[in-house]
């Protein structure tokens, strides 16, 4: 994971990847809560399949999603915001200028 991010202080860099670790457990939560319900309702081995290719496109994403990277993590913050996965208020700590982007981005 990319930790020093060009144009980011070393307070941002710490909030920001503060901010992705909880979104990225509230993400796991709510896949875990998916899941209990999604097993409950099992009663065929194509469905167990189907769980499975469901478990494999969520790890994907989960593992490409939750990487602090400079070109894509505003628009990560911005799509766990708009997700409610992150409340802006988490992201305080970022300049004035990061923040009115994620918000900005938020709301499309």
């Amino acid at each position: 994971m990319e930790t020093n991010l060009t144009g980011w202080t070393e307070q941002e860099q710490a909030v920001g990847l503060t901010a992705l670790n909880r979104a990225q457990a509230r993400t796991i939560e709510r896949l875990i809560a998916d899941l209990h319900r999604q097993v409950i309702e099992l009663t065929s081995a194509d469905q167990i399949w189907q769980l499975h290719d469901f478990l494999s496109i969520q790890r994907h994403g989960i593992e490409g999603r939750f990487e602090f990277r400079q070109e894509s993590i505003l628009f990560v913050f911005a799509s766990l915001v708009k997700e409610g996965f992150l409340n802006l208020d988490e992201l305080q700590g970022l300049d004035s200028e990061k923040l009115a982007k994620i918000m900005a981005m938020s709301r499309f």
